[in-house]
């Protein structure tokens, strides 16, 4: 299952260097705005220190880690709702994504300008918004001209429905709120999916600072991280062994990269299950929520189908009593059917016909 992130804010705020220092993958970051047209992707591995401990105990030939895809957008300017700048480009990548990581610039350098000749990141944060809100009331407004234009007669319970949901985001668009504000009933989210509305997607806020104030950025809001992305870029070009030097003679347990990594598989309310044996040992991802046959059509669509049962292990049981032969004895390992919930950290084996 891939996941997408699309890295968006204003120009100049340190997008396509974060992009490049997630990924190490060469874009072009230089000082000038719409520097980045064409989306580019990435793929990032989600660290999990788990994975390498039920490496250990089941000595496999691989470790598979669970990705992330990040999308670098083009920058994003006052108007784009309009088409400003490249605002329709813009607004059309974005609409693919599953998730926004907004970077935010709060950081002072001459030498690289700022769209505005300002900085100031909660004024940012509100042009991008607003920009993205106004996206989606010419959206709603247009799709409701078309469907009322449908209601009269007799109409289909689809289009009654379809316009109930839209009569209820117009006023928070209209208002200037996003859509995922709002509180909505299962029916009203699956009507709401095929808008693909911008504000309907969760957010997420890293707020571009200097090396000298990642110490001490703390309390930030939720959804809210603090990164120096010039920092994490000059981080990638060290060896594994600089790096660790690095971290430990600064006393930071992470790295900026993976805090926002993390940051950004929770915003998506995702989960991490296991494989382990000698072959490979491997994390997949799943929604919170999942069951038992979905997981195991993220191995093969052939394990949904033909689900009988999941034998599952809590990451912590397995650990601890060494693997799966040790949690048998222990009673730790369980049988569970098509309605199991999983659990992040499970570690399985699915059984089909």
């Amino acid at each position: 299952m891939s996941f997408q992130i699309g890295i968006v804010g204003l120009p100049n705020v340190g997008k396509s260097t974060l992009f490049k220092a997630l990924t190490k993958t060469h874009v072009d970051a230089q000082n000038y705005p719409f520097c980045t047209i064409d989306p580019n992707v990435g793929v990032v591995e989600v660290p999990d220190e788990r994975l390498q401990k039920l490496n250990t105990i089941s000595h496999s030939e691989k470790i598979i880690p669970t990705v992330i895809e990040f999308v670098d957008i083009a920058g994003l300017v006052k108007g784009a709702h309009e088409g400003e700048g490249l605002g329709n480009q813009f607004l059309s990548n974005i609409r693919e994504v599953d998730a926004i990581l907004e970077v935010v610039r709060n950081f002072e350098d001459p030498n690289v300008i700022h769209v505005h000749n300002k900085v100031d990141p909660e004024s940012d944060k509100e042009t991008i918004n607003l920009e993205l809100v106004l996206a989606d009331l010419a959206t709603v407004t247009k799709r409701l001209e078309r469907i009322t234009s449908q209601l009269k007669g007799n109409p289909p319970k689809a289009i009654k429905a379809e316009h109930a949901v839209l009569a209820k985001i117009l006023p928070a668009l209209e208002a200037g709120n996003w859509i995922s504000t709002l509180d909505f009933t299962d029916e009203e989210q699956h009507i709401l999916k095929g808008f693909n509305l911008l504000t309907s997607k969760p957010l997420l806020y890293a707020y571009n600072v200097d090396e000298q104030a990642i110490a001490s950025a703390q309390s930030l809001p939720d959804n809210t991280i603090a990164i120096c992305a010039k920092l994490e870029a000059e981080l990638t070009e060290l060896s594994d062994e600089e790096m660790r030097e690095y971290l430990q003679a600064s006393g930071i347990k992470q790295t900026g990269l993976d805090q926002l990594v993390t940051a950004s598989y929770a915003l998506l309310d995702l989960i991490t299950f296991f494989t382990t044996g000698e072959k490979e040992t491997r994390a997949w991802t799943v929604k919170r929520g999942a069951t038992a046959p979905h997981a195991a059509g993220q191995i093969h669509t052939d394990f949904e189908q033909g689900f009988i049962r999941a034998e599952t292990v809590a990451y912590e049981a397995f650990v601890t009593n060494n693997g799966w032969n040790g949690a048998r004895e222990a009673g730790a390992l369980r049988q569970e059917g098509k309605d199991y919930i999983v659990k992040d950290g499970d570690v399985m084996v699915f059984k089909f016909a």
